[in-house]
């Protein structure tokens, strides 16, 4: 049995992850962006799951997010779920918070970062990005790329932790609308796998996974100069490091 974290858990991938996990027996921590989401996953907690909330897109925020997980604690995997669209909080919700999560949540061994397809066409270039998302500086893909590169420099600078990213598909939530052509259900297995299994496969780093099958990322997700790069942007937007991690 696990005790699994996933933000973003009150709707789509994130509440089908959290109401499988606890199916299979699991422990979740579900995360909800203000009280007035919490009734969404009530069925939940009735069923002994816990909740956290904090808006991801305020950074004082997602430290309290933070704090208050680790008052819980034993956390053996955090699934970084959440993610926005369109808008100017695209880089503080879809980058900077699974950064300061990775960094003030310490202690899980898995750590599972959600990618897409779109991130083979985001931009590599970092400068002039608006970390603190005052105004719109990056495009979803561009975000994408990021947490990609994120979960691969985790992988790469932080020995003994299991940190993969995934690509769910196209599936039919909120966000992807009712037409998405992929399968809902394969959407969040993935995820749990990583998050869960003793399989061997699930117990690698490093990679990049669709539908259980590792695929490449983009160049620059597994290029260290990339990463390093990136790494030290978002240390200095947040006076954090991921440092207490190694």
């Amino acid at each position: 049995m696990a005790r699994v974290f996933i933000t973003g858990s009150t709707d789509g991938l994130g509440l089908a992850t959290a109401e499988t996990l606890l199916r299979d027996g699991h422990e979740v921590i579900v995360h909800a962006r203000s009280p007035q989401r919490v009734p969404a996953v009530q069925h939940l907690l009735d069923r002994g799951a816990q909740c956290v909330t904090g808006d991801l897109a305020v950074v004082d925020e997602v430290r309290q997010i933070a704090e208050d997980a680790n008052t819980i604690g034993g956390i053996d995997a955090v699934i970084h779920n959440a993610g926005i669209l369109s808008g100017a909080a695209l880089l503080p919700v879809n980058v900077v918070a699974p950064y300061l999560l990775t960094a003030l949540i310490p202690g899980p061994r898995r750590l599972i970062y959600l990618s897409s397809g779109m991130h083979r066409g985001g931009g590599t270039g970092l400068t002039g990005l608006d970390w603190a998302g005052r105004t719109t500086t990056a495009s979803y893909s561009t975000t994408k790329l990021h947490v990609t590169a994120l979960s691969a420099a985790v992988a790469r600078l932080v020995p003994g932790v299991a940190s993969n990213a995934v690509d769910p598909g196209w599936v039919p939530t909120r966000m992807g609308g009712r037409s998405a052509p992929d399968s809902l259900e394969l959407g969040h297995r993935t995820q749990e796998w990583l998050a869960t299994s003793d399989d061997p496969d699930a117990l690698t780093s490093g990679g990049y996974w669709y539908h259980q099958r590792r695929q490449a990322p983009h160049p620059a997700a597994t290029d260290p100069s990339f990463q390093d790069a990136l790494l030290a942007q978002l240390a200095e937007h947040t006076g954090v490091t991921l440092d207490t991690l190694r």
